[in-house]
Formats: structure tokens, sequence, C-alpha cells
């Protein structure tokens, strides 16, 4: 694979004003003033930057999407083509115009020896673009630029002079994908700005530096689940406390491919002993990053990967003195409440949901009073204990932390739910279970994302069950195959009784396999 289409180009999205979320699109500002053409003097003030075309990419589905990149982009190329296949689709949308204004965002380093980087996430100029056809098939797109009237740019006290001692320096040639098209010119910018837009989304999320370097039978189809897991992550089918750590897991791998290319290119002669090992540790750590980008993309291996429910404290077990204690979870504890329990019942009072599941040891039971709750430790339950509810369902509601992977996970042998309202918010599932961990009776399930109940079948606890019922199952995670279902429920003596499971995203019960 080649270098990235114009060289180095910097992820600078957003600034106040000029551009929104997403590639290459900003707001529509009203009543803008029309371009001038005299120039102004040097030392004025820049204008505001006019609006860039919007982004045409946004409002498609994520099959319109696939298509786009699988069928008229790429057709069918192996990965090793790609870069060529992303230059020809991009030159022939430029022979539609040769002249046009853009915006040209750079990194602020070229313009500031120091700044704040939340302050200046990029630097805009408004340019007058000229386009020259590609000698060859290269991924080094690169357009002469010159300043266009009237002067604007995102920063209001930047120096004209200063801009074209920049631009001097460059030879007027910057990188193609950092310029934005403006909005007010012809149909045909449209066309230009949508292609640059298909181009810098592909380099800078579809497409992976090892690609190239490992053969892959079917590229599209790769490139399919990595526009799937985008669309995933952009329609909140993947949580977005989840979704920025792919996002940060993946700049980090950019980050150290670049630290190791920069440091290998300081090596003048051969490496001594110490540079060598420091080269290996960059690279292993390269390595890492790509294994675990790796599971993200494959829909089979979220599961036992970034978003398997790990549990990492240990089971307690019995306590010391062989008593159990009922924890009674409510805001204040009347004699009412425990009218019920024996008099050698050893109570503990908790107004927090959290502190009582923290403070419970095999054997005990929290006994939930009316009230709203949020429970992160419910994601963690390694002890065998009844948590139920008294008085009306609907009153004793449980939502989940957002900023969590699970909602509910147990590696406890027997757990028991029982008599509540369950409402997930943000996480990936709203009940997961490694059966036969826990046992749930009359309680009312809310999700509004994702499966409201999966359940987890590792290889080594699978049970007799139709193997083409199972199949089918773990294959669509169809929430209609009621056979599949009760036969797996039934062989892994997972007890499921009396609960109603609604407003699910994507369905109720879903099967998972490793």
């Amino acid at each position: 694979m080649k270098t990235l289409l114009g060289g180095r180009i910097a992820p600078l999205h957003g600034s106040k004003g000029t551009e929104a979320e997403g590639p290459g699109e900003g707001p529509r500002e009203e009543d803008e003033e029309p371009l001038l053409s005299e120039p102004e003097e040097d030392d004025a003030e820049a204008r505001p930057l006019p609006p860039v075309c919007g982004s045409p990419m946004r409002g498609m589905w994520r099959d319109e999407k696939v298509a786009l990149y699988c069928d008229e982009v790429l057709r069918g190329c192996n990965a090793e083509d790609a870069d060529d296949a992303m230059t020809k689709y991009l030159s022939e949308k430029l022979k539609l115009k040769d002249k046009w204004l853009g915006v040209w965002k750079t990194n602020p380093e070229l313009f500031f020896m120091k700044y704040e980087e939340a302050s200046i996430p990029f630097v805009g100029i408004l340019v007058e673009v000229t386009c020259k056809p590609c000698p060859s098939s290269s991924s080094c797109f690169n357009v002469t630029v010159s300043i266009a009237e009237p002067f604007s740019s995102n920063i209001a006290n930047i120096p004209r002079n200063l801009v074209n001692e920049i631009l001097e320096e460059l030879e007027h040639n910057v990188p193609l994908l950092e310029v934005y098209p403006v909005e007010g010119q012809d149909s045909d910018l449209h066309d230009i700005a949508l292609a640059l837009e298909v181009v810098r989304f592909f380099y800078d999320f579809l497409w992976r530096d090892w690609d190239d370097e490992e053969s892959c039978e079917n590229y599209a189809a790769l490139i399919e689940e990595r526009i799937n897991l985008w669309c995933d992550i952009q329609d909140g089918t993947i949580p977005g406390p989840i979704a920025q750590r792919f996002k940060k897991t993946l700049e980090k791998y950019k980050n150290k491919r670049v630290e190791l290319v920069e440091y290998q290119s300081n090596i003048k002669e051969d490496p001594s002993a110490a540079e060598a090992v420091e080269c290996w540790k960059k690279y292993y750590e390269i390595v890492m990053l790509c294994g675990l980008l790796k599971m993200w993309e494959d829909l089979r291996l979220r599961v036992h990967g970034p978003f398997f429910p790990r549990i990492l404290r240990r089971r307690k077990g019995k306590r010391d003195f062989g008593k159990t204690i009922t924890h009674i979870v409510a805001k204040v504890m009347t004699t009412d409440m425990v009218k019920d329990l024996s008099s050698d019942t050893l109570l503990q009072q908790h107004d927090d949901l959290d502190l009582a599941l923290d403070s419970c040891y095999s054997g005990d039971t929290v006994v939930i009073f009316p009230g709203e709750y949020q429970a992160v430790n419910l994601a963690l339950l390694t002890d065998d204990i009844i948590i139920k509810g008294i008085g009306k369902r609907e009153e004793i509601m449980i939502t989940s932390e957002p900023s969590h992977d699970s909602f509910v996970v147990s590696k406890a042998d027997n757990v028991k739910l029982m008599h509540l309202s369950l409402i997930q918010q943000g996480t990936v599932d709203g009940i997961v279970l490694p059966a036969p961990k826990l046992k749930m009776t009359n309680n009312h399930i809310y999700s509004n994302n994702g499966y409201g109940v999966s359940i987890l079948q590792p290889t080594e606890q699978f049970f007799i069950v139709a193997e083409e019922a199972l199949n089918k199952g773990a294959a669509s995670g169809d929430k209609k195959d009621d056979n599949t279902i009760s036969k797996v429920m039934q062989n892994l003596n997972l007890e499921m009784n009396n609960n109603k499971i609604e407003a699910n995203l994507k369905g109720d019960i879903r099967i998972v396999t490793s």
C-alpha cells in the first residue's frame, strides 16, 4: 500500500462556528456575504469562513454505503489494489471542474509554535483550488491553492502575510484531502465534495495498514464489516462509552505506527542493541493493538473480545462465622418492612443498591423496596445471592449505568432476580447470562438498546441440542426461533419464569455461541 492520499492528513474535526460533526460537514450559516473579487489589506482582519458543502454520506443507509464502496469504488479489488481504486475514483470526479473554492483545513502546528490543542483544532483558510490531472496512479494527491478573496479564516487575527509565507514554503501545493469545497458553487462541486468525503472516510475508518500485508480472499466483505461497525457506533447499537474506547484504540494504533516509522527513520546507521530493542517493543505494541482492533471488526469475536463481560473480582463465598445477612435497600427502614422476617434474621440497611451488593456474601438476600436505583455492581455478581423486590414491581426500578459495558452479569452458580423492573440505558445488552448462572422470576426487563437478554454458551459448556436448530439460532441470533431458545434453556437448566421483556431494539432474547 502506498502512502495515504495527500500525504499527512491531520484529524482536524470540529471548530466552533465553522464545522459540524461528520467528515466534511459544516453549518449552513444564514445571510453569508457574497465572495468578493478585490484583495484586502494585509493587516485586515480575516472574514468568517463560508459554509462548506454538507455531508452527503450522513444521510446514507448502511446498505447504500456498502454499495458505494464495494460495488462502485472498489469493485471487487484486492487490498493491495485499494489505493489505486480510490485514486481512479477520485481522479474521475476531479475532471468535472478544474478550479473551485474550498476551505483548506490544516494542522495548527504549521502556523503556531505554541497553542492549546483544544482551542485551535485546525487552521482554516479560504483558498482557490486548481486541480491538475494525476500523471500516474498515485495516492499522493496534492492541489495548487492560492488565497481566495475575501481573505477568510476561522482565526480572525491570523496575519495574511503569514499565510502567504506558509503557502510559499509549500510551493502552494497542499494535500487535496485537507480541502473542503464551499457551498454556493455549481452542482459539480457537490459530486467532488462527496468523492473527497468517500476517500477521507475510507482512510480514516475503513483502511488498515495491515490490509495489504495479509491475504484476504474477500476484501469487499471485510470493508462491509467495518462499515457495519461504524454504523453500529453511529446509531447507538454500540453504546457511546464503548465506541469511544474503540476510537481511542484505533487512534492509538495509528499513532504508534507513526512513532515506529519516525523512530526507525532517525536511526542513521546500523541500529544499536538498545535501538533494536526499542523497535521491537514498539512493533509488538502495534501487533497487540492490531489484534484488539480485529476483535472489534469480527462480529463473532466481539462477545469474547471488547464486549465480553469481564468480572475481575473474586468470589467471596460464605462468611467466616457461617451466618447470612438480609440487606434492606431503602432510603429509610421501618419496622413494617421487617415484620415478616424471623426474629433471628441478621439485618443490614442500605440506601444504595451498589453498597448492598458489595456487602453480600454467598447465601445473602437483598430486599429492595420501591424507589429508583442505579447499580453498577449488578454486572459483578460472583456470589450466590437472591435479589428481590418488595411492593409493586413497576415502582422498583433499577437502571443501568450508561458508561459501563453490561447491565447484569452473573458468574455465580445460583443468583436469583425476582420481582424487579430492570431498565437498560446505554449498555451493550440488557441481561448477559453465562448460563446456568442466573434465575429470573417475575421481572420487567426494559431495554432501549441491543437485546434484552443474551445467553452466552462457551464451547466447553455445550450440551446436546438439535444441531441444525442451534446453528440456525447461533448464526442469526433470531429472537423468533422460540424452539431453539427453549431447547437451549432446558439443556442449560436456565430458569426464566413470568418475566415481561419489552422495547428491546434488536429483540428480546438471543443465543451467542463461541
